[in-house]
C-alpha cells in the first residue's frame, strides 16, 4: 500500500505568506561544541509550510485547532487535479469533477510545481479556491479541502472570504500541500496538526500523508 508524504519540509529558505513570520531553525546545544545533546531551535508562525487552519484563525471564538475533530482529519479524501492553464478554481470546474458523497477534497494544482526551489521566495500568482466554488463544497457537505500552496484565497483578496466561507461552516482548510507526486483519485487522509494549546488557537503546522485504498 504506498503512502504518500505530501508535507513539505522546514527549511529556514522556504517562502512564508507576507507578513507572517520567518522560520528560524538553528542549533541551541550542538555535540561538536561540547555540549552533552543535540537540540533544535525552532521558531515560525503557525501558518509555516504545510498546515492546518482552524476556524479561530478569522472568527473571533470559534473553534480552535486542538479542538478540530480528529474523524474529520482522518478518512478517505479525494484528489482532484487542476489543469496547469487555470489560475483559479471556480464552481463549474468543481461541480464538474467533485465525487458527492466526498467528506475531503485535495486539490492538486500546478502549486505543486512552485516547492521544487523553495528558496525561489514568495509567489503570488499562485492557483486559489474562488468563492463560488467554496460555497458548492459547503453545500455538498465537504468538511475538509486542502491546496498545494500557503493560502486558498487569491493573493490580495480583501476580507477572506473564501476563508470565511469555509470557516464560518466549521470546513477545515489544509494548506501547503505538496501533491506533485499523486494522481487525481480516492486515498486515505491522515492529517494531524501539532496539539498546540496556548495562544489564539488559528491553526498548527502538520504532517500529512495520503495513503492508496488498494
Amino acid at each position: 500500500m504506498p503512502i504518500y508524504d505530501v508535507s513539505v519540509p522546514l527549511t529556514n529558505e522556504m517562502p512564508t505568506y507576507p507578513g507572517d513570520p520567518g522560520i528560524q531553525i538553528r542549533d541551541w546545544y550542538s555535540l561538536s561544541n561540547g555540549d552533552p545533546a543535540n537540540v533544535t531551535y525552532l521558531s515560525f508562525g503557525a501558518h509555516t509550510g504545510t498546515h492546518v487552519d482552524a476556524p479561530a484563525h478569522f472568527i473571533d471564538g470559534a473553534n480552535k485547532v486542538e479542538s478540530l475533530a480528529l474523524d474529520v482529519l482522518l478518512g478517505k479524501a479525494q484528489v482532484i487535479e487542476v489543469p496547469e492553464n487555470r489560475e483559479s478554481i471556480d464552481e463549474q470546474f468543481v461541480s464538474a469533477n467533485y465525487l458527492q458523497g466526498q467528506m475531503r477534497v485535495l486539490f492538486k494544482t500546478r502549486n505543486s510545481s512552485f516547492w521544487r526551489d523553495g528558496s525561489a521566495g514568495f509567489r503570488q500568482d499562485f492557483t486559489y479556491l474562488e468563492l463560488s466554488a467554496a460555497k458548492y463544497l459547503v453545500q455538498a457537505g465537504v468538511k475538509l479541502v486542502g491546496i498545494d500552496y500557503l493560502s486558498i484565497e487569491q493573493f490580495g483578496q480583501k476580507n477572506h472570504p473564501t476563508h470565511l466561507a469555509l470557516l464560518t461552516k466549521d470546513v477545515v482548510i489544509v494548506e501547503g500541500l505538496n501533491l506533485s507526486a499523486v494522481a487525481a483519485g480516492e486515498y486515505e487522509l491522515i492529517c494531524l496538526p501539532m496539539r498546540i494549546s496556548s495562544g489564539k488557537g488559528d491553526g498548527a503546522p502538520a504532517r500529512v500523508v495520503l495513503r492508496t485504498l488498494d
